[in-house]
């Protein structure tokens, strides 16, 4: 199947993104590529029984299989909670201690060894959904201060402001407690997820933080508690044996959001203590920016690299990599030989193609796979990467016969885009009715 990409404008040569990369607890990744986190939802949803409570299916398994013959340098988990009761969607994979087994240990150990196949590091996004739990699933979730998230379907509700207590109990703890789980489940490293307006981002921003105490007011107290996070799980991992990373928003776009001059500040405290690896992005769940905004991003793909590019040079030890927007090979070169990033992170383009790395570097295709969507519909298109994770869940690579395409959607199609239309209608309806009458709604659209 010849599948329509990306122009690319000339033949550029591939070997630069085969580097490998060193960290500074020494461990090395394979290459520069990164497959970053992306929501799957398709973790058990059994809040009645915490046992059974986000566990890795079968469908998880099957779509890291698919990912582990990728051959990427780092592959990331999507996020994982860390409070069984505020997650950002039904479905969630979620690590606590209420919910520890043998039967969860075993799966995450299974996970980790899907994603290590091609000879990729494995690493879990540890997340905490805070005020950007949907209502459904926590009416009343935890937040750095009571600041609403206001959205037209009201889909969030008034979050409660953590004590000083609460912190340590429900946030340091939890975070600390999912990275030894992780360590000892075979996983080379965690990520704590610090962006797109999650908890951890909750208590940087301003917007969001009102706070008087140790963690409130000057941008030193606002990051103090990703700070004491990395210390605690430092306490409990030996640096040698274990990467720590940490995703960042690199600007907010939004009145009292994070600005590039305070993630440069930040960004300068995450080097001084020691992340191994940062991975800058942008956004919040009110101002969700992956387009371009401006003509000169365009031309350069990647979404946040003038951002980037301000920030890059506070990093002396720690590795960078960057997310959101890269599609041919051309610009993912020119990102590293300006120095404007270390490491490429992809995402929606690694859904539709999930070997693309290996494609890349065995000079196979010179961009992504190019979809007919509508661009500036960002919701669809996410919504299609996350009906695309669901079908590469469907079979194993030895059951689909070696195919890593097997029943992907080829939306490169303008007929089944279309088709894919009429599904988010439908999927619209049944959500809102669901919610109308006390049903806990669908979080992704099984398509095909």
């Amino acid at each position: 199947m010849s599948l329509k990409r990306f122009p690319n404008a000339e033949v550029v040569p591939s070997e630069i993104l085969g580097e490998k990369l060193k960290f500074p607890n020494g461990r090395t990744a394979q290459n520069r590529f990164l497959k970053a986190a992306m929501t799957e939802r398709l973790s058990t949803y059994s809040p009645e029984d915490l046992k059974k409570h986000g566990l890795p299916t079968e469908h998880i398994l099957n779509i890291y299989d698919k990912w582990g013959h990728g051959q990427f340098g780092m592959t990331l988990t999507a996020n994982v909670l860390v409070d069984p009761t505020n997650l950002e969607a039904v479905g969630n994979a979620i690590i606590f201690k209420e919910g520890d087994s043998s039967e969860r240990r075993a799966l995450y150990t299974q996970w980790a060894q899907k994603m290590k196949q091609d000879g990729s590091l494995a690493i879990v996004q540890l997340s905490h959904a805070g005020r950007q739990t949907p209502s459904y699933v926590n009416p009343s979730p935890w937040s750095a201060s009571d600041v609403q998230l206001k959205t037209p379907d009201n889909q969030y509700g008034k979050p409660i402001g953590l004590t000083l207590e609460q912190v340590k109990i429900e946030v340091i703890d939890r975070f600390v407690y999912a990275a030894k789980f992780s360590f000892e489940c075979g996983f080379d490293g965690v990520e704590l997820h610090g962006a797109h307006g999650y908890l951890l981002s909750q208590f940087t921003s301003l917007t969001t933080n009102k706070r008087t105490d140790r963690y409130g007011g000057s941008l030193e107290n606002r990051n103090r508690l990703i700070l004491e996070i990395y210390d605690e799980i430092r306490k409990e991992i030996p640096s040698e044996d274990f990467l720590i990373g940490l995703k960042t928003n690199s600007v907010e776009f939004q009145s009292e959001g994070t600005t590039l001059e305070d993630a440069k500040e930040m960004c300068r405290a995450y080097e001084e203590r020691g992340f191994d690896f940062v991975e800058l992005s942008g956004g919040t769940a009110e101002k969700f920016l992956f387009n371009h905004e401006r003509e000169s991003t365009k031309k350069r793909e990647a979404f946040f690299a003038e951002f980037a590019e301000q920030i890059r040079p506070v990093f002396k030890n720690t590795v960078v990599y960057l997310t959101g927007g890269f599609r041919t090979v051309g610009a993912m070169v020119d990102a590293v030989q300006r120095n404007t990033t270390q490491g490429i992170g992809l995402g929606r383009p690694v859904t539709a193609e999930p070997d693309l790395p290996k494609k890349i570097l065995n000079g196979v295709v010179p961009s992504a796979v190019k979809d007919e969507f509508n661009q500036n519909e960002m919701g669809k298109t996410i919504m299609a990467s996350c009906s695309q994770i669901e079908q590469m869940g469907r079979k194993s690579v030895e059951t689909a016969g070696g195919n890593l395409m097997d029943q992907i959607s080829d939306f490169t199609d303008g007929k089944l885009v279309a088709k894919y239309d009429e599904a988010v209608v439908e999927f619209m309806i049944e959500l809102k009715k669901d919610l109308s009458e006390g049903r806990t709604p669908k979080s992704i659209i099984v398509f095909n």
